[in-house]
């Protein structure tokens, strides 16, 4: 389980930068690298980095292929949302957290007044992350981001995380030794990139470092600031479970429509166990993680948040749905009736014949991600079916 948190959390890093730039998933390096960590030294230096920094961060780095090997292998979120939420919110991660709650009630209670942030959900990043820091990755960080910024995938994003380590170690946050974690250079209990640690760690501890390896105070505050900063409503939800009808206009829902409570109710949306939910204008979209079919939510825009933080929706259901449990929420329910998946195969085939239609679907990869949805809506439309994005083995025959 921890291996496998610390692998989302290693393509969650990725996905936050990889939707800034085009990959070059095929390019090949034949450079030198020592010759390029020369010149990268210079540059360093040339933006207000100590040499002594430098030379403790970057002396004795070399190439590691095994790292280019590893972010060319990229698949943890190809399961369907209940596989990936039933083995990621555990019931150890629920009684580790509730008791982590206790322990650091006034910590807590002091950063929701402080950043509005509430302690459940601070606990599913933490809990997803890194298992309450018991497992924050054990390779030397600046090794990792120097091979990657070395790389021809993406050079300068990696480029600007190794500056922000360096900078992490000018400040007097961090040593460069004690800079460990996974292999795309995260940093911390909650996995910070370089650049998030450098722009909103926090000492709330008050010893004058910003330790969010080891000091939980430090780890808990940084993360609050870092969502807030991004945007976090204060006194607002973030996901709530519903009920679906068998009848509703499915193409109502996903995260770019939004209708007020009201609306949803009158459509015949209701709380798990058939209750109303509550009729007042406040906007939200209805999420289908499985099609109609399947479990179903009520987000609002906190959860935008979580997408900010991972933009795989199943990630981002998923924590949701976790803090909410750490909230009081009941188990999330199968759905309606039996979902009929794909296989990462079929996914891959459904891809290529959406792509033939003239939809970009980005890469080929067998994830059922957010371009992948809007295509297969609109061919749903198409073709006369209910479009609620989700493609089913019945869909990709028709197609």
């Amino acid at each position: 389980m921890r291996l496998f948190g610390l692998a989302a959390a290693s393509f969650a890093a990725l996905m936050m930068l990889s939707g800034t730039v085009q990959a070059a998933g095929n390019c090949r390096n034949t450079g030198n690298f020592q010759h390029w960590l020369a010149q990268f030294k210079q540059d360093a230096i040339a933006q207000g980095i100590r040499r002594d920094t430098i030379a403790r961060g970057l002396g004795g780095v070399t190439y590691d292929p095994k790292i280019v090997a590893k972010d060319r292998r990229q698949g943890v979120f190809a399961q369907t949302f209940l596989k990936f939420s039933d083995r990621m919110v555990s019931g150890y991660r629920l009684k580790r957290g509730a008791s982590l709650r206790r322990k650091y009630a006034r910590v807590f209670a002091d950063i929701k007044q402080r950043y509005g942030v509430p302690a459940p959900v601070i606990l599913a990043f933490w809990a997803l992350e890194t298992d309450f820091g018991a497992f924050i990755g054990d390779l030397p960080t600046l090794h990792s981001l120097a091979t990657m910024a070395y790389d021809c995938r993406r050079p300068e994003l990696f480029r600007e995380q190794l500056l922000a380590a360096l900078r992490i170690i000018d400040r007097g946050d961090l040593q460069a030794e004690e800079m460990v974690g996974p292999w795309a250079g995260e940093l911390g209990q909650t996995q910070f990139l370089p650049t998030q640690y450098y722009k909103y760690a926090v000492d709330y501890d008050g010893d004058g470092r910003r330790d969010l390896l080891t000091s939980v105070p430090d780890v808990l505050a940084s993360t609050a600031n870092y969502l807030a900063k991004i945007g976090w409503k204060r006194n607002q939800p973030w996901l709530q479970e519903v009920r679906v009808p068998v009848n509703l206009p499915w193409d109502q829902a996903g995260l770019a429509i939004k209708h007020s409570r009201a609306q949803w109710a009158r459509w015949g949306v209701t709380r798990p166990n058939g209750k109303s939910i509550r009729t007042d204008q406040f906007p939200a979209s209805l999420l289908l993680p499985m099609g109609r079919n399947g479990p179903a939510f009520l987000s609002y825009q906190n959860f935008d948040i979580y997408l900010e933080w991972n933009k795989s929706l199943t990630y981002g259901i998923t924590a949701g749905y976790l803090a909410t449990r750490f909230a009081g929420a009941r188990r999330v329910g199968r759905g309606r009736a039996e979902v009929q998946n794909l296989s990462i195969g079929q996914t891959r085939r459904l891809q290529r014949l959406l792509k033939r239609r003239g939809y970009d679907v980005g890469k080929i990869d067998g994830i059922i991600g957010s371009k992948t949805r809007d295509a297969v809506k609109d061919m749903q439309i198409k073709l006369g079916l209910p479009a609620d994005s989700y493609p089913t083995p019945d869909f990709l025959s028709r197609l």
